[in-house]
């Protein structure tokens, strides 16, 4: 079978045709590196340097696709080059391959090649001298130096700046790839948490909508139907508002806009809204400073619940309670638990996941289901919110 060489690149190719040429042009005006006198010389004559070039040259077509046989072929055709009259390209071709060895070929020999001429180059300085004693013998070393140190320390020189600025460029992609995923998950933290905040802020009233409009639809009393077109109107007027008071948030963001974060001072306002609906509500709050964050998460835990006892609980009493102790403020809401007659609004579930989300965000805890009661079932929605500063996120 067989073996299929590797295609050579275009500029190799060229590199290759050029230094042909070059040498073929010297060979033709007779011009050499020795005279045929010379002891080195085994083969005089013009023809035999031919050789060695032209295998330089092939050489130089493979000084890229495969490097490490370009160079051992190029070394044994300098070898032969030495022993006849030479050509200053066939050396100018090997300066190139050696070059290139250290340049594209493996690791292991980018590093060994500028070792391995270095102390050729030292040995061909010291033991020519040692031999013969005379100061033209340091030219040897000089030669091999130029020939093939050189080259092989300019190829290791330019690899590692190529590695360097490959290293480089991968950091910035690297670096970029994580500048783009904490922007996504940024776009994505503030897109879950204006998520919460528009259901919290809008739910309870469309709720309440929902059921005395059906209420209203159901039963034909105009005194009861007077009544739920109040109640309508009112949570209707209230949600705009507050949708008004979240789009101004979201445009005036960073600026001196309207107030975003309701307080525990606002928890009679949102009780007394829930009566009004017909929820009959009980609420006890025992509890000192508390932390803006802790603060929001809490009126939003009690807004919700009472928004899902609104859509769901049947009829009797909801109790809010607000306590602090330990370093903790613990809220609890309970409300009836069990079948309604009454219409009940449709609910998704995300009310539960957003009150979990806020909670865990301040590496609280929460919990929500049914618990049995000396009144019965009831639901019950207990969350613990560390209030020390340094819990918090």
């Amino acid at each position: 079978m067989a073996v299929r060489l590797p295609r050579p690149h275009r500029f190799d190719a060229c590199a290759a045709l050029g230094g042909l040429l070059g040498g073929v042009l010297l060979w033709g005006i007779g011009l050499g590196t020795r005279p045929a006198d010379e002891p080195i010389v085994l083969f005089d004559g013009r023809w035999p340097l031919l050789v060695p070039l032209a295998v330089m040259a092939g050489c130089e077509l493979l000084r890229r696709a495969a490097p490490r046989t370009a160079l051992l072929t190029a070394t044994a055709a300098l070898a032969l080059d030495t022993v006849t009259q030479g050509s200053l390209v066939t050396v100018l071709m090997f300066t190139d391959v050696m070059y290139a060895a250290v340049l594209y070929g493996p690791p292991a020999s980018a590093r060994r090649i500028p070792w391995i001429t270095g102390l050729l180059s030292v040995a061909a300085t010291v033991v020519p001298f040692a031999v013969w004693r005379v100061p033209e013998a340091l030219l040897i070393g000089v030669a091999v130096g130029v020939v093939a140190f050189g080259p092989a320390a300019t190829g290791l020189i330019v690899r590692n700046h190529r590695e360097a600025a490959d290293a480089a460029r991968l950091r910035a992609e690297q670096t970029a790839l994580l500048a783009e995923m904490d922007r996504v998950q940024a776009v994505t933290a503030e897109r879950s948490r204006m998520a919460r905040e528009l259901h919290d802020m809008v739910a309870n009233h469309l709720s309440a909508i929902a059921i005395h409009s059906t209420a209203a639809l159901s039963l034909d009393d105009p005194a009861t139907t007077r009544r739920a077109l109040e109640v309508i109107r009112q949570n209707s007027v209230e949600g705009l508002a507050e949708m008004r008071r979240l789009i101004g948030i979201l445009r005036d963001a960073g600026g001196a806009g309207p107030a975003a974060s309701p307080t525990l001072d606002g928890l009679g306002a949102l009780v007394d809204g829930a009566r009004a609906n017909g929820l009959d509500v009980v609420c006890e709050a025992r509890h000192g400073p508390v932390p803006a964050p802790v603060e929001l998460a809490a009126y939003r835990i009690v807004q919700e619940s009472l928004t899902n006892a609104l859509k769901h609980a049947p009829p009797g009493p909801v109790r809010v309670s607000l306590t602090s102790g330990d370093g903790l403020l613990d809220v609890t809401v309970t409300s009836p638990y069990g079948d309604r007659d009454t219409p009940r609004a449709p609910g998704s579930g995300a009310g539960l996941v957003g009150m979990r989300e806020r909670v865990a965000l301040l590496r609280g805890t929460f919990e929500a289901g049914p618990e049995a009661s000396a009144d019965g079932m009831i639901w019950a929605v207990r969350a613990a919110l560390p209030l020390t500063e340094g819990d918090l996120p």
